[in-house]
């Protein structure tokens, strides 16, 4: 049984529920002129709404490399979520300055994946990493109010910006020693300062040290959490002593705790 629902959702499940052409994990699904990777969970039923990740990829990437990517797919394959993986103009994002199209993209790939599968508008998650970080979080303060969370791995926007909306949950992972997308200290040398402009915007008061903890044993993460909002909503900032990547398992992390399920690798 488990061999015919794998050979089922890998011939029919992409093309279920739109016309359009046969897309799913390296075969892109087009939108206009532009296109956007998608991959489903392993054991999707083929009819339960899913909740959704889309992941910007970081500059010089494409999505593909996303869906198959065992620190990103490796999590939500296993975890039920669909992977949503656009693809960047000139293999980069538009998020330096508000306005971004693509934003608007963004907001069309999700819609065109519902056409596609079933989803959780509840939980629709926005993730990326380096230049698809800071991506992410153009995309939250532009069109974030349908975002449950926003998952940023090493890249950010400038925290003097205004947004006019935001998820319900906000967090964020850099590397202390980032030699690429340096870390975002505040005023002084402040640790914190990487997510003022969420704490700004939710209202958040002081945040509380939660202890270190490893995903995996050569990786310690500190975290802190902001979750007295006037706005609602929660802030959390992980940091960590290395530099540009994304941590182990991170991700899934973060997935299974806005599940509520106890974190597990990978």
């Amino acid at each position: 049984m488990r061999l015919f629902l794998l050979l089922f959702a890998a011939v029919f499940l992409p093309a279920m529920g739109s016309s359009k052409a046969v897309c799913h994990a390296d075969v892109p699904c087009t939108l206009g002129d532009r296109s956007y990777h998608v991959r489903a969970p392993d054991d999707w039923d083929a009819a339960t709404p899913m909740p959704v990740l889309l992941h910007f990829h970081g500059w010089g990437r494409q999505g593909d490399l996303i869906v198959n990517h065992g620190r990103i797919a490796g999590h939500t394959r296993n975890r039920g979520v669909l992977l949503l993986a656009p693809n960047g103009l000139g293999r980069s994002w538009d998020f330096w300055r508000a306005g971004s199209r693509d934003t608007d993209f963004a907001l069309a790939v999700i819609e065109d994946a519902a056409k596609r599968y079933p989803i959780d508008r509840s939980r629709i998650y926005v993730s990326g990493y380096s230049y698809g970080s800071a991506m992410a979080w153009r995309f939250a303060c532009e069109g974030g109010d349908g975002v449950a969370a926003l998952l940023a791995i090493s890249g950010t926007i400038p925290q003097d910006e205004t947004c006019a909306s935001h998820p319900r949950d906000i967090r964020h992972v850099h590397g202390l020693a980032d030699p690429v997308l340096e870390y975002p200290f505040g005023p002084g040398g402040d640790p914190r300062g990487a997510v003022r402009l969420w704490r700004d915007t939710l209202g958040c008061g002081a945040g509380e040290t939660a202890p270190d903890y490893a995903i995996r044993p050569f990786l310690t993460l500190s975290r802190t959490v902001w979750d007295s909002c006037a706005a609602g909503g929660r802030v959390t900032l992980d940091t960590h002593p290395g530099g540009h990547f994304i941590p182990h398992g991170w991700i899934g992390w973060q997935l299974d705790q806005l599940a509520g399920r106890a974190p597990r690798y990978p």
